[in-house]
């Protein structure tokens, strides 16, 4: 097994429900949704009021998770919505879920 480190994440930030949409990549998750909130996590954030994380999914190797990220924001919005709305229907919120 590989050891904490190299894991990752691959996360969807929004402004609302199927609105704007933000992808990133992170091996520190409520670290980086911390700094969206905040305003320094990335300017596109910033610019259209990116704040709520609506999905993650947890990779074994950063390497991957990067790759996975570079896929996902190829995706057609609609692709998107499906993969949000898979684990999240309702759009939530899970930064609390992370703390």
């Amino acid at each position: 097994m590989e050891n904490e480190q190299s894991r990752g994440w691959v996360y969807i930030m929004a402004d609302r429900y199927r609105g704007t949409m933000y992808v990133g990549v992170t091996a520190d998750l409520a670290k980086r949704v911390f700094q969206h909130r905040q305003g320094t996590g990335s300017d596109f954030c910033v610019r259209y009021g990116l704040r709520n994380l609506v999905w993650a999914e947890r990779g074994e190797l950063i390497e991957a998770c990067i790759a996975q990220e570079k896929r996902v924001k190829r995706w057609r919005r609609e692709w998107k919505f499906e993969l949000v709305e898979r684990g999240n229907p309702d759009w939530l919120d899970l930064y609390d879920s992370l703390i």
